[in-house]
């Protein structure tokens, strides 16, 4: 066997070998991956009606708006934060992430905000997660748009997503603040006094 034959002859082979190890692998991957189970309409609507102190038939027609839009949530964080602004505006709040099969764990976020908005409110918030396969990763910038009115109490949702995540606070406020704004959240494993 001539040099050249030999060299092909092991090219050939080793490429092969690559070829069924990444396919193995790539199915023992997919083996591995785990896909975060839901919550049911059934299991948030207590738990919304117990943070909020509302009816369990209040909690249930609260988030089944949310339920026709994005489909079944893999977690939730149930918290409170403080807001306020002035055109530019600053959100920080705290709060703890429940998923199943998962200790809760407890989250920060913080985030600027710019709009025709002018007012403070301090609000309870509960936020369903979307596609959050694993606690981590929800710690990420999620931008989003809202409109407030809170003058004396209300309850507003809006949608945040990136990366395929896609997280809806709900939440119940008291204050006074009015406008529509665009920001981000922040979230994080510790508090940050800079929103940024």
């Amino acid at each position: 066997m001539n040099r050249r034959a030999l060299i092909t002859t092991g090219l050939t082979t080793g490429m092969a070998m690559a070829v069924t190890g990444c396919a193995s692998t790539r199915a023992g991957l997919k083996q591995d991956a785990r896909v975060a189970q839901t919550y049911t309409r059934e299991e948030l609507a207590p738990a919304v009606s117990d943070f909020f102190g509302v009816t369990a038939e209040n909690a249930g027609a609260a988030i089944e708006r949310m339920f026709a839009d994005n489909g079944r949530p893999t977690g939730y964080i149930a918290g409170e934060e403080a807001s306020g602004a002035m055109t530019l505006g600053v959100r920080y709040g705290r709060g703890l992430l429940h998923m199943k099969g998962q200790e809760p764990m407890p989250v920060f976020w913080q985030g600027p905000t710019v709009g025709f908005d002018v007012g403070g409110n301090a609000s309870r918030v509960f936020t369903l997660c979307y596609d959050l396969q694993y606690p981590d990763a929800v710690f990420r910038r999620f931008p989003g748009a809202e409109g407030s009115a809170y003058l004396v109490g209300g309850l507003g949702v809006n949608y945040q997503r990136a990366d395929g995540i896609t997280m809806a606070p709900i939440r119940a406020g008291l204050g006074a603040r009015l406008g529509a704004n665009v920001g981000y959240l922040s979230y994080s494993r510790q508090r940050n006094i800079i929103p940024l």
